[in-house]
């Protein structure tokens, strides 16, 4: 909420009640006074690689082959992965509601899994319950960017050394990215003004997450902001209690001004009392104000959407006014998408079903929760969701091995919805050794997106981080490579467009 909507949904009230002695905690003075213009950025893996071959899937041939070529790969009937264009379960089309959903290269018509509308059974099944209508909900709503063909050169069938490469954004392995993330080199870049005892971002797992690590600024990591509190013996209530973690606090803040390890110790403690005092605040802010949609969540029983409520948590508190919550960068888990076996089609009891009926309900829930909290948070936070790798194009017995490039989506209400990037060649003909698609770059018809040019978009255009800063051969986030166009990133792109018109990426 700007100044100017907060005095106009003030205006009747009287001076007694804006004076009194409840205006700081009154919610449109806390949403008027918090810092304008903050933007957020939540990073989604969907971890264990996701089938992005029936994630985005052709539902004809357009100018070329890819629905025939899929056809050949995926096999209907028992065991089956096809995904039908028709009939019961079917694919959810992209052109809907004024949005093409065609893909450049082809123009085959592209549609979405059934299961990505958000339909979990036992859990959101009525067109009232929070989530229903999912990630597709969002897509017609012109919230959700498709991005085809993600990959990088050189692609590693390893899930470690392939989350290392979409961790730090570093395929060739250079000694200096290789203990740092994409985010963290972000965090830790001259200019962004966090300093050690910062902490900007929030993981929502037991460590920090590849993509955040650095070594200018504190990450906090913890399952529920609830669990940032100190151990307490059994005299946790007596008397002297605050002496004890003000002696606590006090020690490590004397080690901030040692050098070497005993200066990074102090830091890490101060960083952690910070923590202490700010998100568990935010959990109750949040579960006091907003008790209707932490319901929902719960309604849902879904762990990625509670995981996104602890996002939630931590953007009110911002959005309220409280200064002391820095973290604007998010990682949150899905796992499961190892589908070697037992992967499911079109049937809402198969694993891919119940995986993206997760994914879809619980990124629905959390956009219609920012929508409700007002002052166009919606429209600040974009959720960026990624797999390691994608799978085989040909299906096995009734899943899918490891394979190469899929598609990413960046989600959230300041995105221009629709495809961008082509669609992987899946002709038979056309795969590696290995029966993966092919990465590409230089003029191919099939060209591939460089994972990085979807990262670089996301930190020019969306974070407002200057394109010098990112490719700086010296210290840049970012790192072009060498060798010849058709197999190597030479030539960034970080104003990703859209194919249907060419708008960029995120509207103005």
């Amino acid at each position: 909420m700007d100044r100017r909507r907060f005095l106009s949904r003030t205006a009747g009230l009287t001076a007694g009640a804006l004076l009194g002695p409840g205006l700081f905690s009154h919610r449109l003075v806390r949403g008027a006074l918090a810092a304008q213009g903050d933007r957020y950025l939540v990073s989604l893996v969907l971890d264990g690689g996701n089938d992005g071959l029936n994630t985005i899937v052709p539902m004809d041939d357009g100018a070329g082959s890819l629905r025939s070529d899929y056809e050949v790969a995926r096999l209907a009937g028992s065991g089956g992965l096809r995904l039908p264009v028709a009939g019961t379960n079917a694919l959810l089309p992209l052109s809907v509601a004024g949005l093409s959903g065609r893909d450049p290269n082809t123009g085959a018509e592209l549609g979405m899994h059934p299961g990505l509308g958000g339909f979990v059974p036992g859990a959101v099944e009525a067109s009232g319950d929070p989530g229903h209508g999912g990630l597709h909900a969002l897509w017609t709503a012109g919230k959700v960017a498709v991005v085809q063909g993600c990959g990088f050169p050189d692609y590693n069938l390893s899930h470690d050394e392939a989350r290392r490469v979409f961790h730090t954004a570093n395929p060739r392995g250079l000694a200096s990215l290789a203990t740092t993330g994409w985010l963290g080199r972000t965090l830790a870049r001259p200019g962004a003004g966090f300093g050690a005892t910062d902490v900007p971002a929030l993981n929502l797992r037991d460590s920090v997450a590849g993509e955040f690590r650095q070594h200018a600024t504190s990450v906090a990591a913890a399952r529920r902001l609830s669990d940032f509190t100190m151990p307490r013996d059994v005299s946790a209530y007596s008397s002297d209690h605050a002496a004890k973690l003000a002696a606590i606090q006090a020690l490590y803040a004397a080690q901030s001004s040692r050098p070497g390890p005993w200066r990074e110790l102090g830091d890490a403690g101060t960083a952690t009392f910070r923590c202490m005092d700010v998100f568990p605040a935010a959990s109750r802010l949040y579960l006091s104000d907003r008790s209707a949609w932490s319901a929902g969540y719960d309604k849902m029983a879904l762990g990625t959407g509670r995981d996104l409520r602890e996002v939630a948590k931590a953007i009110y508190a911002r959005e309220s006014g409280d200064e002391q919550v820095q973290a604007f960068a998010f990682r949150v888990d899905n796992g499961g998408y190892d589908t070697h076996s037992d992967q499911g089609g079109a049937d809402p009891a198969g694993q891919h079903w119940a995986l993206h009926a997760e994914l879809g309900a619980s990124l629905k829930h959390f956009f219609d929760d920012l929508a409700d909290m007002g002052g166009g948070v919606d429209r600040r936070v974009a959720v960026v969701v990624w797999s390691e790798f994608s799978r085989r194009v040909r299906q096995n017995e009734t899943g899918t091995d490891h394979g190469s490039q899929g598609p990413m989506f960046v989600i959230g209400g300041g995105v221009n919805g629709g495809v961008y990037g082509n669609h992987p060649n899946v002709a038979a003909s056309d795969l590696g050794s290995d029966g993966n698609t092919r990465y590409r770059q230089g003029s191919h018809d099939f060209r591939s997106t460089d994972v990085r040019d979807v990262y670089g978009t996301l930190l020019v255009q969306w974070l407002g981080v200057p394109a010098s800063a990112v490719l700086d051969p010296a210290a840049g986030i970012l790192r072009l490579d060498d060798g010849p166009a058709d197999a190597r990133w030479t030539v960034a792109d970080f104003d990703l467009r859209r194919a249907s018109d060419g708008a960029p990426l995120f509207a103005a």
